[in-house]
Order: structure tokens, then C-alpha cells, then sequence
């Protein structure tokens, strides 16, 4: 069972990632999408990973989560942001939890119920119509948002799946994996970096603060919490 501790980290984590679709859309006002990522991961890697350490078998699976849920997820979705409004990337990031619904029944043998098929029926859909939302202007940065959120659901079954470990331990060495991999993306297929980082305003550094502090090392340390105690069919949902 929920206990009231774990209610108020759930809504925690809620409250914290809603606002940040606000954060990334003002950092991505002067920031590429991949660069930002790669900075996002710096800076919680600088934080978390002097002091926390992880054993040599655990480095093999926090480099998947690393791949997956950093370059997959983060960077997909702030791709994805610098083509969307923040309101309707918001909604299309809701399928994680079918995704992650379906993953949990594929692989761990949770039970999917008739009300679950109803709610993932509902979800699928509800995110075919806003492909049609006036506001739209293409449908690939939708696509690659739906692609962001499989990669979150397979890393919520990766992180059920690795061997224990400190939710600030997996935070802290997730986001050294991920950073070199995004910065090295944002090389490839971004241009400009070093003249906007120099262009960026205080707003874009606040912004920048908030989904390192609040989104990344407070929020995901709680959510791998969650995960570490709960069914992904129960707690995913919750988001």
C-alpha cells in the first residue's frame, strides 16, 4: 500500500516534471536541444557523482540507463520541445504510462486488467487526435515525442531490473554516461554552441538550475524510490 509518504513524493514528482516542460521550453529559447541536455547532465554528474559510487557490475546496466533514458529520453524530448508547444508536449508524454503499463505486463507478468486495456485504448487515442491539433505545425517532432516516452517506459523496466542501488547513486552516474553521449549528438547534428551558451540570459541559467536541482536530482530520486518499492502498474500511472 501508498503510505502518505509515498503520496507526497509521488505528487512531488508530479508538480516538479509538469513545470519543467516550462523550464526547457525557456532554456531552449537560446539553447540546441541536445547541447541543453548534455549541460542538464554535467551539471547533475558534477553534483551526485563524487559522492555517491556505484559497484564495477552495477556500471554495465547504469550505462543502458544511461543511453536509453538520457540520449532515448531526454534528448528526444527536448528535440521534440524545440518544435512543439510545451502544452502539447506535455500531453503526448502521458503515453509513458501505457508504455510503461504494457512493458509491465510483457516482461515482469503484472496483471493487465480490463480497465487497463479500456485506460490504454483511451490513451492511444487521446494522443492519434492531438496529431490534428491546429497548432501543429509537423508531425515528426510528435513522432520523435512518442519515441522519447517508449524510451522512458523501457528504462522504468531497466531500473526495476538492475541490481539495488541508491536512487542518488543511479542519478548521479546515469547523467555521467548520458552527458558525453548528448554533447557528442549536439557536435554532430547542432552548430552554434559556444555563441549560444555566451547569448544565453540569466532566465535560460535559471531555467537550466531548476531541471538539474528540481526535475533531475530531486524528482528522479524520489521516482526511482517509487519504482524501488511499487509496481510499475501502480505507480506510473500516478504521472
Amino acid at each position: 500500500r501508498f503510505t502518505p509518504g509515498d503520496w507526497a513524493a509521488a505528487l512531488a514528482v508530479v508538480g516538479l516534471w509538469g513545470s519543467n516542460f516550462i523550464a526547457v521550453k525557456i532554456a531552449l529559447s537560446d539553447l540546441p536541444p541536445f547541447l541543453l541536455t548534455g549541460l542538464r547532465f554535467v551539471g547533475v554528474a558534477l553534483l551526485l557523482a563524487p559522492l555517491f559510487r556505484p559497484r564495477l557490475d552495477q556500471l554495465p546496466g547504469i550505462l543502458g540507463i544511461g543511453l536509453v533514458l538520457g540520449v532515448g529520453h531526454f534528448g528526444f524530448i527536448f528535440y521534440a520541445l524545440s518544435g512543439m508547444e510545451a502544452a502539447t508536449t506535455a500531453i503526448v508524454t502521458q503515453l509513458g504510462t501505457p508504455f510503461s503499463v504494457l512493458l509491465a505486463w510483457a516482461v515482469f507478468g503484472e496483471k493487465l486488467s480490463r480497465a487497463h486495456a479500456l485506460g490504454l485504448g483511451l490513451a492511444f487515442a487521446g494522443v492519434a487526435l492531438l496529431a490534428g491539433e491546429p497548432s501543429l505545425p509537423s508531425l515528426f517532432p510528435l513522432a520523435v515525442a512518442v519515441l522519447a516516452m517508449l524510451a522512458w517506459a523501457v528504462s522504468n523496466v531497466q531500473v526495476k531490473r538492475l541490481t539495488p542501488l541508491s536512487p542518488m547513486t543511479l542519478n548521479g552516474w546515469m547523467a555521467v554516461f548520458a552527458a558525453p553521449m548528448l554533447l557528442a549528438l549536439s557536435w554532430a547534428v547542432e552548430d552554434g554552441q559556444v555563441a549560444a551558451v555566451r547569448a544565453a540570459g540569466w532566465q535560460v541559467w535559471a531555467a537550466m538550475g531548476y531541471t538539474i536541482l528540481g526535475s533531475s536530482v530531486i524528482a528522479y530520486t524520489l521516482w526511482y524510490r517509487l519504482l524501488a518499492r511499487h509496481s510499475m502498474n501502480r505507480i506510473v500511472p500516478i504521472t
